[in-house]
């Protein structure tokens, strides 16, 4: 007898605590929502933020304010996430860059599987292999030609360790079987520079950066990073088309919670997250910086962060490449 009252009591209290995370759900957000940005104001990520943040705010009736906490190439923002209360008030838009290749390569102060849970993937981009219009190549085939003709000459510019621009670099050497040098700048807009002014024979650069550059004939571009071709420059074929095959490589953005938010306020966001991806100015707006609106629920997110972990942890150790590179 006593165990039934248990069991019964037990039940009570299993369906209370549904009815209870529903009923927050439903409630949510009863107030402003903090979006912690780990890069600078006005960079590619803060925008991004600010355009899916501002559709939120329509669709919640509370305002979602962007906070950007920059600094060791996103470490400092991951950190700050991390010590967030898990109330479901403070969410992160994290990166290829600060979610992957910092831990992989640098001691961090975060775990992204321990302190984080992962709401969604929302956006992702390729990059675009380009070169200066003095190189006497006119394709992915002509370039490794000449790599192989010249080991050890030709060089590639990286916007520092370990960001796309980088390991892509690494990943087209191995799979090239090409021997080219890397050199590292500190930013994107130094390495265009160097690349269009003949001083870097190529780059696996942002596509955005670029964009006005290749339309003024100022550079070359000869493909794409990414698996497909892009929306953005359909006209590029990609690297896999082109002789490299099993190349693919994008830069991506997903939504975070610090850990222990509760799963029904995750599924409340991941949900609003859908609607706001497919809204037709919010893909336009990204669209304008060559970054495509995706979704993913958090299950999907999360097997995704896995595998590019797998993917670039390889790639890495193989490759013995360090964070000061």
């Amino acid at each position: 007898m006593n165990s039934i009252k248990y069991g019964m009591v037990t039940s009570a209290i299993a369906v209370a605590a549904l009815m209870s995370g529903a009923v927050q759900a439903q409630a949510y957000p009863a107030k402003p929502v903090r979006f912690v940005v780990t890069y600078p104001a006005g960079g590619s990520s803060d925008v991004m933020a600010r355009i899916i943040g501002k559709k939120l705010t329509e669709l919640w009736g509370q305002n979602v304010l962007v906070e950007s906490r920059p600094g060791a190439a996103g470490a400092l923002g991951m950190e700050y996430a991390a010590k967030q209360a898990p109330d479901g008030y403070t969410f992160l838009l994290g990166n290829f860059g600060p979610v992957l290749a910092n831990p992989l390569l640098n001691k961090v102060k975060y775990n992204v599987d321990k302190d984080f849970v992962p709401v969604g993937q929302i956006t992702r981009a390729a990059n675009i292999l380009v070169t200066p219009n003095t190189l006497p190549v006119k394709s992915v085939k002509e370039l490794v030609a000449l790599a192989k003709k010249q080991p050890g000459v030709l060089t590639y510019a990286t916007s520092g360790p370990g960001s796309m621009s980088h390991l892509a670099g690494e990943m087209f050497k191995r799979l090239a079987k090409v021997d080219i040098i890397t050199v590292p700048f500190q930013g994107g807009v130094y390495s265009i520079a160097a690349v269009q002014g003949g001083h870097i024979m190529l780059m696996f650069s942002d596509a955005q950066p670029v964009m006005e550059n290749l339309r003024a004939g100022k550079l070359k571009a000869l493909a794409v990073t990414s698996a497909e071709r892009t929306p953005f420059t359909p006209e590029l074929p990609t690297l896999a088309e082109q002789g490299i095959t099993g190349f693919a490589a994008a830069n991506w953005w997903g939504i975070m919670f610090p850990a222990g938010v509760q799963k029904s306020i995750v599924d409340k966001v991941s949900t609003d997250l859908g609607r706001a991806l497919g809204d037709a100015e919010v893909k336009k707006n990204l669209g304008l910086m060559a970054i495509e609106a995706v979704y993913s629920s958090p299950e999907q997110f999360g097997a995704f962060i896995k595998s590019e972990r797998k993917l670039w942890g390889d790639l890495i150790r193989e490759a013995k490449i360090t964070g000061t590179q």
